[in-house]
């Protein structure tokens, strides 16, 4: 006989004492083999695909804009997602996972105890016939699920929709009225007090649309050089939402005893940002990290206020990079 002969027979005797080694180490089974429950486990698919499919309808929801009722769908969307995957957890503990019991006395641990334990929970999952599907569907779930409950950390920044912050109804040309849409003169702007305007013809409710106007003395204006002459007459015109948390701006200090008060300032009165309006908007006071942007003014042949172009900057609350980016006329 060769020595190759020897050594195929060798291994095959080898191979077929393991597998007698394998079939006496196999235990004798703990837990009685279940039934599968393959409708059961459709079921809990369908749940958690639901789950998945409500969850990125909040989101998409969420992050488009001018849909009626956003807020109504908003909650059944994510109220829905959240009912499914209850039921999906409900039905997998009543008709997929198998529920054993044995009742005997507990000794002190042993590492025999421990090992039938852990036979038994492996012996409890044998009758799933679909735990890929199952592990999918969970993970699609999981993830859709996930992503609706941490999207709405963007209304704390512009994070889906910056552009917005972006959009002016301001051009070359428009007039600024007043909230009764009256066009607004030269002439009825007076010093120590302000006033508020809109863009004509725009809906007052846009971010960029409300301007907070003032008259000071031309001499004593003190406006970047690009700017001199963005307030004819000293007429000033300047965003009305604060560059903190985009509050209205309501209050204008100016000096009752010019010796000894400070310069006239517009003032938020919700965390106290205070803008000088003769050097441009400055900051002053508070805790605004940039200036207010200002609108050029022009006056036309009737006397009425019309803009010159558009803000020094983007209206509204700040946020990363704002800096970097300017203000864009939209047609409303």
């Amino acid at each position: 006989m060769s020595r190759f002969t020897k050594l195929v027979l060798a291994l095959g005797a080898l191979r077929g004492l393991r597998n007698r080694r394998k079939r006496k180490q196999t235990p004798e089974r703990i837990v009685e083999p279940g039934e599968p429950t393959p409708r059961a486990e459709l079921g809990v698919v369908l749940l958690l695909l639901l789950c998945a499919l409500f969850a990125i309808a909040f989101v998409v929801l969420y992050a488009v804009d001018g849909i009626s009722s956003k807020t109504q769908f908003e909650g059944l969307t994510l109220g829905g997602a959240l009912i499914f995957l209850s039921a999906a957890f409900i039905v997998t503990a009543k008709q997929v996972v198998v529920t054993e019991h044995k009742a005997e006395e507990y000794p002190g641990a042993h590492p025999a105890e421990q090992e039938q334990v852990a036979q038994i929970v492996e012996e409890s999952g044998t009758p799933i016939t679909r735990k890929k599907l199952l592990g999918g569907a969970a993970i699609a779930a999981g993830g859709a699920l996930s992503a609706a409950l941490v999207v709405p950390a963007a209304g704390l920044g512009p994070a889906l929709s910056s552009h917005v912050l972006l959009e002016t109804p301001w051009s070359r040309g428009r007039r600024v009225v007043r909230e009764d849409n009256v066009p607004v003169k030269a002439s009825d702007i007076e010093r120590g007090t302000f006033y508020t305007g809109f863009a004509e013809g725009a809906s007052h409710d846009l971010l960029g649309a409300p301007l907070v106007i003032v008259r000071l003395d031309p001499a004593a204006l003190k406006l970047p050089p690009e700017r001199v002459d963005w307030a004819p007459q000293g007429i000033i015109a300047y965003s009305k939402i604060c560059t903190h948390a985009g509050c209205a701006i309501n209050l204008y200090r100016k000096p009752t005893f010019p010796p000894v008060q400070d310069k006239p300032a517009l003032v938020c009165p919700c965390h106290y940002s205070t803008f000088d309006p003769a050097t441009g908007g400055t900051v002053l006071f508070g805790p605004a990290g940039r200036d207010l942007p200002q609108l050029p003014l022009m006056i036309d042949r009737k006397g009425n206020l019309r803009a010159a172009g558009n803000f020094s900057g983007p209206p509204g609350p700040s946020w990363w990079g704002v800096r970097l980016w300017k203000a864009r006329f939209v047609r409303r």
